[in-house]
């Protein structure tokens, strides 16, 4: 049997509240205490660093994937158990998609908010049926739910599509959705 693997997707600086810091530290040991991989893009700061620590404290499984131009003192975890290099973002993107069984997209910038719309646009299209979760803490993505809503009422997205993620807005509701969602794979 495969291992489950989990992309956490999230902001790489570590100039944010401690709370989101916390919140990654927390995914990152509850992805341990299942025995669920963490896969991430590898970064030592911000909320992968710190969802990376999390599994760590706790011996879990991590894999970083990072294009070989991050290969610079202070950019990467160094500490992982796996680092796997890409060419290119596109590369490492996919990359995390093939390892990773479910997705959690914690707050953060461009980047995070490419990963996250990435995987709904695979959802969309039928290619990827895969647990989406988008962590709303403390509501930093209630713009963001309201933009969709928005581009909902006018009819550049159906529907439909906001059924394709889970709005979580704390860890303790994003392992209780994915307990559920990821129940087959354990039992297989």
């Amino acid at each position: 049997m495969r291992q489950i693997g989990v992309a956490v997707y999230g902001g790489a600086s570590n100039d944010v509240a401690s709370s989101y810091l916390q919140a990654a530290r927390k995914i990152g040991s509850g992805l341990a205490e299942r025995g669920w991989r963490l896969v991430n893009g590898a970064g030592d700061t911000g909320m992968m660093g710190a969802a990376t620590c999390g599994a760590h404290e706790l011996g879990g499984d991590t894999v970083g994937i990072a294009p070989f131009f991050f290969r610079q003192p202070g950019v990467l975890y160094d500490n992982g158990n796996d680092t796997i290099y890409t060419r290119t973002m596109r590369e490492r993107k996919a990359f995390m998609e093939s390892l990773s069984n479910a997705f959690i997209t914690t707050p953060g910038g461009i980047g995070t908010l490419e990963e996250f719309y990435e995987i709904l646009t695979l959802k969309q299209l039928g290619q990827l049926d895969a647990p989406l979760v988008l962590l709303n803490l403390n509501g930093y993505y209630d713009l963001l739910l309201k933009a969709m809503d928005k581009m909902t009422e006018e009819g550049f997205i159906h529907e439909s599509t906001l059924d394709l993620f889970q709005v979580c807005n704390t860890v303790e509701e994003i392992f209780a959705y994915l307990d559920k969602e990821l129940a087959s794979l354990t039992r297989s």
